[in-house]
């Protein structure tokens, strides 16, 4: 086998045994893995060592050529008391459910963990990814928080996946309602 060959090999059965590791009983495991998946495929391809938004774009197209839903920069308020204080740029909102911080950085430090879990908080999300492409292997976090109710998303209008520039969006959308701790919600039980 040729070198090349071999270390394609190598890296397939890498990511097979890392998407392996992800619990199936981890809510929304199928879009994390995916999340995860094309991270993975993006540092391979590019390695470490340029700056964020890089890796922003090319994990856009990763994600689009994987079929998943997702809104890149997507605007979102962050409320304290029911008042509007300001808001906040998620890199990536995955199936309206997750959201995916990015980094490019040496390593991770605690600052940058607690940043995202506040973003969970901010806007009521369930689940997060903090995703480092700036170390030599990449380094990725699956964030739980427990404090946000289970909420019911109203469809929003079809979006495809071929037009990139689509999921650019500063406007505000029914997305607002999740974020503002006093508007209405519905709650599931499990």
């Amino acid at each position: 086998m040729q070198p090349e060959a071999l270390a394609v090999k190598v890296r397939e059965e890498h990511f097979a045994a890392v998407l392996t590791m992800i619990k199936p009983e981890y809510k929304y495991s199928a879009f994390t893995e995916k999340i995860i998946g094309c991270a993975m495929r993006v540092h391979s391809a590019l390695g470490n060592g340029f700056q964020e938004v890089i890796y922003q774009r090319a994990l856009l197209i990763e994600m689009a050529d994987n079929g998943l839903n997702f809104r890149r920069e997507h605007e979102m308020p962050i409320y304290y008391k029911n008042h509007l204080v300001g808001t906040r740029r998620v890199d990536f909102l995955v199936a309206e459910l997750i959201s995916v911080e990015i980094k490019a950085v040496t390593a991770l430090e605690d600052v940058h963990l607690a940043q995202a879990i506040n973003y969970l908080e901010a806007y009521n999300l369930e689940v997060g990814l903090l995703i480092n492409f700036g170390a030599r292997s990449l380094q990725y976090k699956r964030l739980v928080n427990n404090k946000a109710p289970v909420i019911v998303f109203k469809p929003l209008a079809e979006k495809t996946n071929t037009d990139k520039e689509e999921f650019s969006s500063s406007s505000s959308s029914s997305l607002n309602r999740v974020a503002d701790p006093g508007m209405p919600y519905t709650s599931l039980e499990e």
